[in-house]
């Protein structure tokens, strides 16, 4: 069965009957088409590889091959993530503390089955080449993770996150090639907030470049994410369901592309504008709107560069709410 688009202007379209379903590479403002025949589709991403924009300028490996050291207290994570040195750290048990932790450059952090942060959150403040996986974040004081400062080249996947205080994942201050992916945010408020202000356009224009891919934003209010500036910005294959406030929202001469995501009793899918801040573009294609409203779109975005399979939106659903979260890879 072929795909059937609906509602394709200003590059806008719905998904409304899903057949073979849609290559993900190319132009946010090509006009769309039936998708390809499966045979010559490329292969789909593993849930555990690294997609998107984290793979540009020269690539993401954190700590790389260095030996592996477990923390399971506060102060020896404090200690681990604040070195100089290229590390992989392995988080063990729940860890409690408050504030934010600096966490430096070439560093992979990982969690074991079960491993938990309680009351702190991760703070990446101008330092690059950073992966943050398997960890779940709760009642954070601050934000979970902080992406800030001119950092590059960051990767946070496979994280779960309820009851904090601010963001989820907040990224600004002309931070740039990040992805965020397979996570999961719940009973929470501000989820992803991308551009902080919008007197900031002189520091982050040309940057804030993020895509956000199979992440389940279960119940989560909004922020899913709200954009200043970044373009391109890529949002797709998360799931969506019951967010009482809105799904994305473009602000500030963003330029988001909406692919291929599924949005469950969401009134709200994506929008341009949000509080004071003025509208920019917003480019949607090959979403699934089960009882949820109709969306608002405009303008164009720029080109994806990278290669990336996108899954068709009807599958969204159970490939994210299998996968996402912590504790749901082995590493």
């Amino acid at each position: 069965m072929r795909t059937k688009l609906l509602g394709a202007s200003a590059g806008a379209a719905t998904l409304v009957l899903v057949g073979a379903g849609l290559a993900g590479a190319g132009s946010a403002f090509a006009a769309d088409r039936p998708a390809a025949a499966p045979a010559a589709a490329p292969r789909a991403a593993a849930v555990t590889d690294l997609v998107g924009w984290a793979t540009q300028n020269g690539g993401t490996t954190g700590g790389g091959s260095a030996s592996a050291t477990t923390v399971s207290s506060a102060s020896a994570l404090t200690s681990a993530v604040g070195s100089s040195s290229a590390a992989v750290i392995r988080v063990s048990g729940t860890i409690s503390c408050s504030g934010m932790l600096r966490v430096r450059s070439n560093k992979t952090i990982i969690g074991n089955a079960g491993a938990t942060i309680v009351g702190c959150g991760l703070n990446v403040n101008g330092d690059r080449n950073v992966i943050i996986r398997n960890l779940t974040f709760r009642d954070w004081n601050d934000d979970a993770v902080n992406v800030q400062s001119s950092a590059t080249n960051i990767w946070i996947d496979h994280n779960t996150f309820s009851h904090g205080y601010d963001g989820a994942v907040d990224i600004k201050r002309g931070s740039d090639f990040v992805t965020v992916s397979w996570n999961r945010v719940f009973n929470h408020d501000k989820s992803m907030l991308l551009g902080h202000s919008d007197d900031n356009a002189s520091q982050d224009t040309g940057h804030l470049r993020v895509t956000y891919h199979h992440n389940w934003f279960d119940a989560s209010t909004q922020r899913h994410p709200r954009v200043r500036f970044g373009n391109p910005v890529h949002v797709y294959n998360n799931y969506y369901y019951k967010n009482s406030g809105y799904g994305v929202a473009s602000t500030e001469g963003a330029g988001v592309l909406v692919e291929n995501n599924s949005f469950e009793s969401v009134p709200d899918p994506y929008h341009l504008g949000e509080g004071d801040s003025g509208p920019g573009s917003l480019v949607a294609r090959g979403n699934l709107l089960v009882g949820s409203g109709g969306g608002q779109t405009g303008g164009s975005v720029k080109s994806i560069p990278y290669a990336y399979t996108a899954d068709p939106a009807s599958n969204v659903k159970s490939i994210v709410t299998a996968n996402a979260g912590a504790g749901r890879i082995s590493l």
